[in-house]
């Protein structure tokens, strides 16, 4: 058995920063989404970082767009970044529709609903 995520999304910086990425993802690990009591980083939704000269971007999605979270859980996610980062960061949010294939491990979500 592995304690390794099964499903890491690659962000641009992996490329391009390789060395910060760990902190990058350390610090985005402390946003938690407070309904599902998980992660950022492991719901997935992050999608993609990317340093542009002096800024950074940060795509993220929302597991629904109806959130009562989202905006607080955005700005969040945006300031934990400028701190991985070390300098100014912009949050896009994405189209994509969020599913449980997105988690870095899926099996790791108990909901409860199976005995």
């Amino acid at each position: 058995m592995t304690d390794q995520p099964v499903n890491v999304v690659k962000w641009n910086i992996h490329d391009t920063h390789p060395e910060i990425v760990e902190d990058v993802r350390a610090r985005l690990s402390e946003v938690i989404d407070p309904e599902i009591g998980m992660s950022i980083i492991q719901l997935g939704l992050v999608r993609n970082v990317e340093i542009d000269g002096q800024i950074a971007r940060l795509n993220m999605i929302l597991t629904t767009p109806f959130c009562p979270y989202g905006p607080a859980m955005v700005d969040m996610t945006r300031q934990k970044a400028q701190e991985g980062l070390k300098m100014p960061v912009t949050v896009e949010m994405g189209m994509e529709v969020w599913d449980f294939s997105m988690m870095e491990d899926p099996s790791a979500l108990d909901w409860g609903l199976y005995a």
